[in-house]
């Protein structure tokens, strides 16, 4: 009995335990299967060269980032809820597949090492969930575009986006469905003002 009473103390100086330890594996997001449309105006008369989108240091991470509205200077992230890449890595997955759909040229990376007509270039400024109130909270996404004459390597167009939508529940979850919005709002007007600046250029070299 003595024996057991002392390696019993010894399991417990040691940080032991008797039970299973229970570790909480965080709940993991991303900006959900994409948007799919076979009816999408394919309005992109040219071939394109994608970059990664770019991002700040502070937003090369999976987690999700959050401010209050009083201390809005200092970022805060949750501790039980994650991206499942960065988000700059899942808006440039969003970006392609919306570009693939909306391009007759096609779209390529920059490891495709080959030739196209216009480059294109996000990059990432803000990617949080902002709350002004304890019960309330906005997803805000904002960038800046920019597109390249791939050929003549001149600056074509550059223009900063911003979008912001109202988070349906004041946690990370409903900050999660508020920035999916966003991103797919941001994802839909860099396409659109590709598109229109790419039909300006064709028409100017006709």
């Amino acid at each position: 009995m003595k024996n057991l009473w002392m390696v019993l103390c010894a399991m417990v100086l040691a940080g032991c335990s008797f039970g299973p330890s229970v570790k909480l594996t965080p709940a993991t997001y991303d900006l959900g299967a994409p948007q799919i449309n076979a009816g999408t105006a394919r309005n992109i008369n040219a071939s394109l060269l994608l970059h990664n989108v770019d991002a700040p240091f502070w937003l090369d991470t999976t987690e999700i980032a959050y401010r209050l509205g009083q201390d809005a200077g200092r970022q805060r992230s949750y501790a039980d809820s994650r991206w499942a890449a960065s988000p700059a890595a899942l808006l440039t997955q969003r970006l392609r597949d919306r570009l693939t759909q909306a391009s007759t040229g096609g779209v390529v990376g920059v490891a495709d090492g080959v030739r196209v007509n216009y480059a294109l270039r996000v990059e990432l400024e803000d990617f949080s969930q902002v709350f002004d109130r304890a019960d309330t909270s906005r997803g805000v996404v904002a960038a800046r575009a920019s597109l390249v004459d791939a050929a003549q390597r001149t600056l074509i167009a550059q223009k900063d986006f911003v979008f912001e939508k109202a988070a349906p529940t004041p946690d990370a979850a409903g900050g999660v469905r508020a920035l999916t919005a966003a991103s797919d709002e941001l994802v839909n007007a860099v396409v659109a003002w590709t598109a229109a600046n790419i039909a300006v250029e064709n028409r100017r070299e006709k």
